[in-house]
């Protein structure tokens, strides 16, 4: 799989030019630097593309070797064949950082034919004229959109865990070079959980809205606060005690987007002054989060919003306008903004555009399927289900399964239920933490290491597993 040799002394100049940070592989993992070691084994490519790091990790950037693809579904070289492990490095053929910052910001992906001037007028005129659209009109629209998502060999369909793949790879090298066969790090969750879930309701109309008491009565029936992401402005009148009832009762809200016209990202200069009045409303509520709706993104401008977080990037968008995806199922960084990815498909998909038959025929196979690849990877299931769309009976009765089933997964202690503020807290507290050498044994330091729990990389006949002690 890779070679290991000794390293020539004249390599030791030419080593610390082509040291590589692994910082994205720290801040994963939270573990002791000096179990990391990786340099580069080469002048890295001035073009980018993709390229294969095993048989099942595509990257996407420059690298030291080989052809770089322009398109993930063709045959790629695979680099992992030329790293070296060698005095206490990994020598790996590109940068790591690169490539996990290249797949979370989604920098493989045609985002600026995306934006040009033709898609943008399609798209001004389809929200001009949606209004007077009917829901089977406007999914037969959406249908015809996304008609080759099934072609899309990356993202990985339903769920894609590249990043998280990339980075046992990397560390399963690191531990190789270093002669160690169990790394201590700081676990993923609070308490020891095994994966996270977040409910999101996106409120699109005034019929949502008012729905949102019952759905509150309906998530609370089956243990779960839910997050509610308000359009401020032309969809609907907020009114003060509707906020006020939604953090009364422990679940929380926040903005969604300006007016939900499909044109907030367009232009930079209209973005400006959209985002100074979002960033208002933010103020005036004391909203933290922010969503963009239909899931348009631009991660390049988010620092102009003033939020703590942000839940506008699919793990996989084939069924999304703008296509994509960020390829992890853990939240991350974009700047000071944390990004939640949303890791399942929205419920109008799988109602209307994956479903050919009535929404009484959907069953929840495809959501119970990618909450399993996400627990695998002890990720974030983050959900949208829109108040407008379930109030309808039957379609409600899909959302009482897919309750049903979060809750027998929590119940055997797999899961923890959170708002994403509250996974914001601990995202930030986390990255603050350390493991430290105490004596024999190791310990985690820093602000609100009390919830956090010791967990060790093991490697285990050439693959990478997690020893987690139980929760509490």
């Amino acid at each position: 799989m890779f070679l290991a040799e000794s390293m020539p002394s004249s390599w030791a100049a030419a080593e610390e030019t082509a040291r590589m940070s692994g910082q994205a592989i720290s801040d994963f993992y939270r573990c002791p630097e000096t179990f990391l070691g990786f340099t580069l084994n080469g002048e890295l490519s001035s073009d980018r593309g993709y390229f294969r790091f095993g048989e099942k990790i595509v990257c996407y950037g420059r690298s030291c070797s080989g052809v770089r693809g322009a398109h993930a579904g063709s045959v790629l070289h695979d680099t992992l064949n030329e790293v070296v492990v060698a005095h206490g490095q990994a020598k790996v053929p590109f940068d790591s950082d690169e490539v996990i910052e290249n797949l979370r910001l989604e920098r493989y992906a045609d985002g600026g034919n995306f934006w040009n001037r033709k898609e943008g007028l399609l798209r001004k005129l389809y929200y001009v004229l949606r209004p007077m659209m009917s829901r089977s009109v406007r999914g037969r629209i959406q249908k015809y959109y996304v008609r080759d998502w099934k072609k899309l060999s990356f993202p990985r369909w339903p769920v894609d865990t590249t990043v998280e793949d990339l980075c046992e790879k990397l560390l399963l090298l690191s531990m190789e070079a270093k002669g160690v066969d169990r790394v201590p790090f700081v676990w993923f969750w609070p308490a020891g959980a095994r994966g996270c879930v977040l409910m999101t309701h996106d409120v699109e109309t005034q019929a949502g809205m008012e729905f949102c008491p019952d759905l509150m009565d309906l998530d609370d029936s089956f243990g779960i606060k839910a997050y509610f992401t308000i359009v401020p402005e032309d969809r609907y009148a907020v009114s003060q005690k509707f906020l006020d009832d939604i953090r009364k009762r422990g679940f929380d809200f926040g903005v969604q987007d300006l007016n939900h016209d499909g044109r907030l990202f367009d232009d930079r200069e209209e973005f400006l002054l959209r985002a100074a009045v979002v960033n208002r409303y933010a103020a005036r509520h004391g909203a933290v989060g922010f969503r963009a709706a239909v899931l348009y993104r631009r991660p390049e401008w988010y620092d102009c919003l003033n939020f703590s977080f942000d839940m506008s990037i699919p793990n996989v968008a084939h069924l999304d306008p703008q296509r994509g995806g960020c390829c992890t199922v853990m939240p991350y960084f974009i700047g000071g903004m944390l990004e939640l990815p949303v890791t399942t498909t929205q419920d109008y998909t799988l109602f209307h555009i994956l479903n050919d038959r009535s929404v009484n025929d959907c069953s929840i196979d495809l959501w119970k399927a990618q909450i399993d690849v996400i627990l695998k990877k002890n990720g974030l299931a983050s959900f949208i289900v829109h108040p407008d769309y379930i109030i309808d009976p039957d379609a409600r009765s899909v959302y009482k399964s897919l309750l049903e089933y979060l809750r027998s997964l929590h119940e055997q202690g797999q899961t923890w239920f959170a708002l994403p503020a509250d996974v914001d807290s601990w995202w930030r507290a986390r990255s603050g933490m350390f493991v430290e050498r105490i004596g024999n044994s190791w310990r985690i330091v820093g602000e609100g290491a009390e919830r956090a729990v010791l967990a060790y990389a093991v490697k285990r006949y050439g693959k990478l597993v997690y020893e987690v002690p139980d929760a509490g």
